[in-house]
């Protein structure tokens, strides 16, 4: 038995996804109207947009700054997209404010794993084995790969959990906005200033 798709259930599953409307449809249409399922479909889908997308230069784009109350904290970031279209649409530009305010609250040390100093993931390695030390032999490896790999996530800004939204990484939050706009987006650099450090 099919369940009736009411525009009240599409309405609620684009607030929560950001997805295209005809998509959020397609979606519950899809899963019968199980919502979990259809968010889970709809990430796969935005997985899977985002990824065909990557390859495609993102040259254009926004600058956005982000200063804390009490002018302790800024951050600046440059979100690149495909067009100029784009990068002048409110939805990005909100977006690039809420990476700038996640990278005041978190403070990640960069964008993605790619861009650690391996001399930094070295000296860890050697703190969580010298932590995991008399420890069955079988276990440490998998000890310090899992701690390395928590270091790693935690360090790195694509991977954190967003600070609006913990149930979504930055680079959740990233693929569903391309799959919602249709264009290639990437976080080019950031810079956190904070007083005092």
């Amino acid at each position: 038995m099919s369940v009736q798709i009411t525009a009240k259930m599409v309405g609620e599953l684009r607030e929560s996804t950001g997805g295209g409307l005809m998509n959020c449809k397609k979606a519950l249409v899809e899963t019968n109207g199980n919502f979990e399922e259809a968010v889970a479909l709809l990430r796969k889908k935005g997985e899977a947009t985002a990824a065909k997308k990557a390859g495609r230069d993102a040259s254009e784009g926004v600058i956005e700054t982000y200063i804390h109350l009490g002018g302790k904290v800024g951050v600046m970031v440059e979100l690149n997209c495909e067009s100029d279209f784009v990068a002048k649409n409110e939805d990005f530009k909100a977006l690039a404010r809420d990476i700038a305010m996640h990278i005041a609250a978190v403070d990640p040390a960069c964008i993605s794993r790619d861009d650690i100093d391996p001399a930094i993931i070295e000296a860890e390695r050697k703190v969580v084995e010298a932590s995991a030390e008399g420890k069955p032999e079988a276990a440490i490896s998998k000890i310090v790969e899992g701690k390395l790999n928590r270091f790693l996530a935690e360090s790195c800004l694509l991977e954190q959990a967003f600070v609006k939204n913990p149930d979504q990484t930055v680079q959740e939050l990233l693929t569903a906005m391309i799959s919602k706009m249709g264009e290639n987006m990437v976080v080019k650099r950031f810079v956190r200033y904070q007083i005092g450090a």
